[in-house]
C-alpha cells in the first residue's frame, strides 16, 4: 500500500502538468532570448541622408523662406531710391496687404505685380540693380526670414545637399537672397535684358506653378539628381507640381487647399507662423509649439555657426 501511496502522489492531474510544463517552456524561451538576442524592428532612415550627392532641396521664397513677397520688399526699395512715385508706391502697398492677409498667390495678382515691376526697372541696367538688391536685402528682407524654414535649409546643406531657391521672384533677386542664406543658388523668372539693360520684358512666362516643376525637372537633369531622393518645400497650392515630383515634399506655413491636399497624401507639415496666424487657419495648439521651439533650434544653430 505504501508503494501505491507514493506512486499515486506522483501522478498529477493533467491541467497542473500542463501549467507546469508551460512555465517551464516559458523559462527556457526567456532565458535563451536573453542570451540570443532577436531581430530588431528597422530604425526609421535619417532625413536628410548625409552624403547623398543625387538628393538635393527646393524651396520656394515667398512665405515659406520668407514672410511676404520678395518682389514688394523689393518694390519698397527702389521706391526709397526714387524709381518711382508715391501712386505707385501705395499700389505696391496694397497688393502686400492683400497678399499677407489672403495668404495665397493668386495668379492674376501676381501678374499685375510684375508687370508693375517690369515697367519700373525698364531702361536700368542690370548691375545696377544687382547693387541695389544687395542694400534691399538688408533693409526689409533679412528680418523676414522664418528661422524654422532656415533651418530646414541648413541641415540639407550640413548634410552635404545642394540647395536651390525656386520662386517667381526675379533670379537676381532670389540668387542674392540664396547667396546671402549661403545655399546653392536660384531658379527664378528671368526679366530680359540687352546689352546689360532691362527691356521691360520676360523671357518666356513667370516661374509659377507648373513652370516651377519644369524647372526643377530640368536642374535636376543637369545635375544628375534624383528626384526620387529630393525635397521640396512651398506654402502655397500653386506648388503642388512641383512638390509632387520628388520624393521628400513639405508644406510649410501651407495655405488651406495645401493644407488640405498634404494631409490627403501623406505629405509632412512645417509652420513656423505665429500663434495667433496659426490659430486663424485652425492649426492645432501642439504646431505652435513646435514652431517656436524649431524657431528657437534655427535661432540657435545660426548663432553657433557665425561663431
Amino acid at each position: 500500500m505504501a508503494a501505491l501511496g507514493w506512486f499515486t502522489r506522483r501522478r498529477r492531474p493533467a491541467t497542473e502538468r500542463s501549467v507546469l510544463a508551460g512555465e517551464a517552456s516559458a523559462e527556457a524561451a526567456r532565458k535563451s532570448s536573453a542570451e540570443t538576442p532577436g531581430p530588431q524592428a528597422p530604425a526609421e532612415p535619417e532625413f536628410p541622408v548625409v552624403g547623398d550627392e543625387r538628393a538635393a532641396a527646393f524651396f520656394d521664397l515667398d512665405n515659406t523662406v520668407m514672410q511676404g513677397a520678395a518682389l514688394f520688399h523689393f518694390g519698397r526699395g527702389l521706391y526709397k531710391r526714387h524709381f518711382f512715385r508715391k501712386r505707385e508706391l501705395a499700389r505696391f502697398a496694397w497688393q502686400q496687404t492683400w497678399f499677407r492677409m489672403a495668404g495665397v498667390e493668386d495668379p492674376a495678382h501676381m501678374e499685375d505685380v510684375r508687370s508693375s515691376a517690369l515697367s519700373i526697372v525698364k531702361g536700368h541696367r542690370v548691375s545696377e540693380l544687382m547693387s541695389i538688391g544687395e542694400e534691399i536685402y538688408d533693409e526689409y528682407m533679412a528680418d523676414r526670414i522664418w528661422p524654422g524654414t532656415r533651418a530646414l535649409a541648413q541641415a540639407h546643406l550640413d548634410a552635404g545637399q545642394r540647395v536651390w531657391l525656386v520662386t517667381a521672384a526675379p533670379v537676381e533677386t532670389a540668387t542674392i537672397i540664396a547667396r546671402r542664406l549661403g545655399l546653392t543658388g536660384a531658379l527664378g523668372t528671368v526679366a530680359e535684358s540687352v546689352g546689360g539693360i532691362y527691356t521691360g520684358r520676360l523671357v518666356g512666362e513667370p516661374l509659377h506653378g507648373p513652370a516651377k516643376a519644369e524647372a526643377v525637372r530640368a536642374l535636376a537633369g543637369a545635375e544628375g539628381l534624383d528626384l526620387t531622393r529630393c525635397a521640396a518645400y512651398s506654402d502655397s497650392a500653386n506648388d503642388i507640381p512641383m512638390l509632387s515630383i520628388v520624393g521628400h515634399p513639405y508644406a510649410v506655413n501651407p495655405d488651406t487647399r495645401l493644407r488640405r491636399h498634404a494631409r490627403e497624401h501623406g505629405w509632412r507639415l512645417r509652420d513656423y507662423r505665429t500663434g495667433r496666424k496659426a490659430a486663424k487657419i485652425g492649426i492645432p495648439a501642439a504646431a505652435g509649439v513646435g514652431a517656436v521651439a524649431g524657431g528657437t533650434a534655427a535661432a540657435v544653430a545660426l548663432h553657433r555657426r557665425r561663431r
